[in-house]
């Protein structure tokens, strides 16, 4: 006496219908070949972090005088912005920063604007702070790491660098490059005292004029094809021409008053 077991299923169909499944498998087969040869690619992925950093600098505070001056009334400011999820802040000694995380469900440069509006409109700063600097954090992946080395001094291997460093930048596939590594120039302000008495100053007259003379301020960032440009004001004087005439430079305080400069 012979059973016979009638077996039911997908896979059972499959396996006395050799002709579907032979078609099925060449479906599955192109289907895939097809998506590897249009699939991206990308050695470094990008991806947003959705973060909105605050920065702000009170040269000379203590942490306890910039979390009252600054962040508090930051973070005040803030208070019933929709789409920030988590708000973290930190004071140090002569600045502090906010960090918020922004929501999936909003647009991040619509947040961005939205807090540089009420940032904006906070007039309760304390004098001495600088301007607030409002960014999204963008995180930038290394490439390329370009050494210069050779048997020169630090003023010409950095005047080198730095001409390296404006062709790399020329390149219309780079974005973004810097030099790490390098030391910074050191400016020594050096007045005979006998120019002091014959014109009435002080030392403390002329540290000031040299610190009016000294602006450097954030100026915010413009969007471009190949990232983001930061803005920054930066009236200091060059130390690069001097060093390497090792002249003297004449000072904004009294007519006639002059000082030496020279490389420390």
């Amino acid at each position: 006496m012979t059973m016979h077991t009638e077996q039911k299923g997908i896979i059972a169909w499959f396996s006395t219908n050799s002709v579907a499944a032979n078609l099925l498998m060449m479906m599955i087969i192109f289907a895939g070949l097809a998506t590897a040869l249009t699939i991206k690619v990308q050695i470094f992925p990008e991806f947003e972090t959705r973060t909105i950093q605050v920065n702000m600098a009170y040269p000379g505070a203590a942490p306890e005088e910039v979390e009252e001056a600054i962040v508090i009334r930051i973070e005040e400011s803030l208070q019933g912005l929709t789409g920030i999820n988590r708000m973290r802040s930190v004071a140090r000694e002569g600045a502090g920063n906010v960090v918020l995380e922004i929501s999936t469900e909003y647009d991040v440069n619509e947040i961005l604007d939205e807090v540089k509006s009420r940032i904006d409109t906070i007039t309760t700063f304390p004098q001495g702070v600088e301007r607030p600097e409002v960014r999204e954090v963008e995180i930038a992946q290394n490439v390329v790491n370009v050494s210069i080395f050779g048997e020169l001094d630090d003023f010409a291997l950095k005047t080198l660098t730095q001409s390296i460093l404006e062709e790399i930048l020329a390149l219309p596939e780079v974005s973004q490059a810097n030099v790490q590594g390098d030391r910074d120039y050191e400016i020594a302000i050096e007045v005979a005292e006998n120019t002091l008495r014959e014109y009435g100053l002080t030392m403390e007259q002329v540290a000031a004029a040299v610190r009016a003379a000294s602006v450097d301020m954030p100026g915010g960032a413009i969007r471009t094809e190949n990232g983001r440009v930061q803005l920054r004001t930066k009236d200091r004087p060059t130390p690069a021409p001097i060093m390497a005439t090792s002249c003297c430079a004449p000072i904004a305080t009294e007519p006639g008053c002059w000082y030496a400069i020279s490389p420390r």
